[in-house]
Parts: structure tokens; sequence; C-alpha cells
């Protein structure tokens, strides 16, 4: 299995993470925060599954370019894999003629922009030798984490969440749990904050991770630009033994 946070910043191997998107084995993207703005439209076009989280901006705002990027009349159209409450809110506040042109139903010469998978908490998918298996998690909008298995390891991707449980319950019980990739927002002095949006600050950062029963490297993703070194020092003074910040454009194997 092979996973890269896509990078999202055009600074030269920057560290900051301003959108949210994986690519895993090539193939497939998980949200589409910044796979539109990704390399050369004909590497994006090796993407054909998209699955989405959640609806807010920072998962999905590259989601029409890149559509529009990789469309080709003579091609299979991408599937974007959702909840049906995430399909919903896509078809009304972005494609919907206004924001941007509706891809859901255009479709030149019979040959559509996307086509929608329906994704149901704890009811696999099975995506070009990949099981992805989405467990909602506690955000201020419907979101899914996944629990990501290939026969030879598991990594899990919990998305945007506070704390929460049944996500860590499963982690727990994976065959072969090799990583985990997990935000963490907000420094510490801004709980309050992360309490309300329901995101995770480096101490909740910290209580999460002790929910997970087996050992697994640790990636801290999602970190707040503006508090970018504050958040990794406090990550750092946790002194968690398997625990690195994600690097952006690199390629992890597992």
């Amino acid at each position: 299995m092979r996973i890269s946070l896509v990078p999202s910043s055009t600074s030269a191997e920057s560290p900051l993470q301003f959108l949210t998107s994986y690519i895993l084995n090539d193939t497939i993207a998980l949200d589409a925060g910044s796979i539109g703005f990704f390399r050369a439209p004909r590497e994006q076009a090796r993407v054909k599954h998209v699955l989405i989280t959640h609806t807010h901006m920072d998962h999905v705002a590259s989601l029409p370019i890149f559509l529009e990027n990789v469309f080709s009349q003579g091609s299979e159209c991408v599937t974007i894999h959702a909840s049906e409450a995430v399909q919903e809110t896509l078809k009304r506040d972005l494609f919907n003629n206004f924001l941007w042109p509706d891809f859901v139903n255009l479709a030149p010469n019979g040959v559509p922009f996307l086509k929608f998978s329906t994704l149901k908490p704890g009811v696999p998918v099975e995506l070009d030798g990949l099981k992805f298996t989405p467990i909602p998690v506690d955000h201020v909008v419907p979101t899914l984490g996944f629990l990501i298995e290939d026969g030879n390891a598991s990594v899990l991707i919990p998305s945007d969440t506070g704390p929460t449980e049944e996500i860590w319950q499963r982690a727990s019980k994976a065959a072969n749990l090799k990583a985990v990739f997990l935000e963490a927002c907000f420094p510490n002095a801004m709980a309050g904050l992360a309490q309300i949006s329901k995101h995770l600050t480096p101490s909740m950062f910290l209580g999460e991770v002790k929910k997970l029963k087996v050992p697994a490297a640790l990636f801290a993703v999602h970190i707040k630009p503006l508090f970018h070194d504050k958040i990794v020092q406090e990550l750092h003074e946790l002194g968690l033994e398997k625990l690195s910040i994600a690097r952006m454009g690199f390629d992890y194997v597992f």
C-alpha cells in the first residue's frame, strides 16, 4: 500500500498543509482538497476513484477542477464515493450551476463527468486491491474516517474529528495495523476552539492515540499553517516514540 499526502502549497517543499488530499496506489484519492492542482492532468487522470470524507472546503476545494482536468469523452468517468449526506451537499451547494456547472447531470455526447457511489458506515468498499471501511467520526458535519486494508497491512485515516470512539475500537482489531494519519489542528492554548469546531490539539491527539490498543506509526496531519511551529513543538513534547509530522508529497509504503 502506497500513500502520499498531496502538497497544497506552491512553495517548494513547504511543510504547510492548507488543503487535504491523499493519493493511494496512484488510482485512488481520499478527499479532493488539492488533487486538482497536483502535477499534470495526465497524471491526475490515473485517479479513477475519489472518496470524500466530508464537505468542508479544504477537503473538496479542487474537486471541480480535478473533474474538468481529467474528463475525456473516450474513457470511463471518475467515481465519487461518498455518504448520502455528502452527495446531497455537493449537488446542492457545489455542482449547482452557480458555483460550478452541474457536473452531476452534465454528460456531453452521453459521457458523464462523474458518477456517485454511496458509502454506508461499516460497509467495506473494495477498489483496485484496497478495502476501505468507512467509520463515522465526531465532526461538525457528517464525516467518515477510513480503515484501509490490502491483505498485508492496515492504515487508519480518521479525517477531521474531535474525540471519538468507534474508529479506535475498529482499528485496534485490524490485522497488522501499520500507521495512523491523525489531525492536530490547533495548539493547546486554543482547546476551546478545537472543542467547538470538533478538531484536536496535541493534548487531545495524545488522548486519542491512547485509545489504540496496538502499536502503529503515528503521522500528524491537518496542522493549521498559522500555528504550525507551535503545534509541531507541542506534538514533539508528547514524547511519543512512533510520532512523525507527515511529509507532503512523500510516498509512504506499508
